[in-house]
């Protein structure tokens, strides 16, 4: 097995959020038979008026995401979870269906296509992309991505997003599946996940390729997932830049392995700017059958060059070996560090302090199917006790993930 497979398994697009999308064949037969045949039957009916028509090569894709959650203890409270959260603790849980239009870029110089990602369910209302002014987001419904993509000839092609987009921060994603585990981190907690504005991406070689963007501004404490978010007056924007490395083909078993940095300004009208840093790196081993993962978060308050008194951060570690082509075993070790407020009010004097430990058992059964079993224990280290029942300092989780990909 080649190693950047396993790097690949560990996280499906890091770090250039680009998640791959399994597009069934009775999928692409649908759209490049079924509707392109109803096409050509109008198209002969109104042979004076042909009705030119892009739909076969649009691919649809998406998946339905469900889970049960056993919490052992007294109460279900948690802290620091981003889909799995008290609500989803004891008991079976639909999580969310994903639809997905995609038009991807051809190799011509002036190519063009689309994306765009609908989420329903429950986790459409943590995603929260509602529109300015809609007061209620929780429809169950939000939009993922909607934007147009762009080549043009310049170098060796650059590229251009222009709408909703997913950010290029962090090491874990929206999509469970996409990830080595069900749980998302503390890291990604922290973390915006979509943009709306044009990023643009430049590679100048298979080695280095760099992003830079500009997008509505919001306050990620508050709202950064807002659409067409205004700031109050003309020069209020967020502002992102990344860079991501990879090892050449000469660089023995590190070939495929990945460096990327990140760094966002958010806008916020009345109020200091938030900042965020991201680094994050996935390696191969000597060993092919595991690769390795690292990632660090850190978000603070900027203010005339200075740092505010808010701040949080967090580091986390991954392991991830195929043991054989249908099993998989990942584990993630993660601290996490920020001012009182980051996940729980604290004991007075005391900053949030967590630990976290997962381990995922996934094993291959059916086609398409992901089937996997996740153990997680938290600790709240700064000896608050904010777990289950609100006084715990301990909490344990057991989990089911079953996903199908279409």
């Amino acid at each position: 097995m080649n190693p950047q497979e396993g790097l690949c398994e560990l996280m499906n697009n890091h770090r250039m959020k680009t998640a791959t999308r399994h597009a069934g064949v009775w999928t692409k037969s649908l759209l490049t038979g079924g509707l392109a045949g109803l096409a050509m039957a109008a198209q002969a009916e109104e042979a004076q008026n042909p009705v030119p028509t892009t739909l076969s090569s649009t691919v649809l894709s998406g998946y339905v995401d469900t889970s049960a959650i056993l919490n052992f203890g007294s109460g279900n409270r948690t802290v620091g979870r981003s889909f799995d959260g008290d609500a989803k603790q004891d008991g079976f849980n639909f999580n969310a269906v994903k639809l997905q239009l995609e038009r991807p870029l051809t190799d011509g110089d002036w190519s063009a296509g689309y994306r765009v990602g609908l989420v329903f369910g429950p986790d459409a209302n943590v995603v929260g992309s509602t529109s300015t002014g809609l007061a209620n987001a929780n429809s169950d419904v939000a939009v993922k991505n909607a934007h147009v993509t762009l080549r043009a000839p310049v170098g060796s092609g650059l590229e251009w997003k222009m709408g909703v987009w997913d950010t290029p921060m962090g090491y874990e994603v929206f999509e469970a599946g996409n990830n080595a585990h069900y749980s998302r981190s503390f890291g990604f907690y922290l973390e915006p996940m979509i943009h709306t504005g044009v990023l643009a991406t430049y590679r100048f070689s298979d080695v280095l390729s760099v992003s830079a963007g500009v997008s509505d501004p919001g306050d990620i404490m508050v709202s950064a997932n807002t659409i067409n978010a205004r700031g109050g007056d003309n020069s209020t924007f967020t502002y992102l830049g990344s860079f991501t490395l990879t090892a050449p083909e000469g660089a023995g078993f590190m070939k495929g392995a990945t460096l990327t940095g990140c760094v966002i300004d958010h806008g916020v009208t009345g109020g200091p700017d938030v900042v965020q840093y991201y680094v994050g790196a996935t390696m191969p081993t000597p060993i092919e059958t595991v690769s390795l993962g690292l990632a660090y978060d850190y978000r603070g308050n900027s203010k005339s060059g200075a740092v505010d008194s808010r701040y949080a951060n967090a580091v986390s570690g991954y392991l991830l070996w195929r043991v054989t082509e249908k099993l998989k075993l990942a584990g993630r070790v993660e601290y996490a560090t920020g001012t009182d407020g980051t996940w729980y009010a604290a004991r007075p004097g005391a900053d949030n302090e967590l630990l976290g430990i997962t381990g995922t058992l996934d094993y291959s059964l059916w086609a398409n199917v992901i089937s996997r079993f996740e153990v997680r224990w938290d600790r709240d280290l700064s000896g608050t006790g904010v777990f289950n029942d609100g006084t715990d300092e301990n909490s344990v989780s057991l989990a089911l993930n079953v996903i199908y990909n279409f």
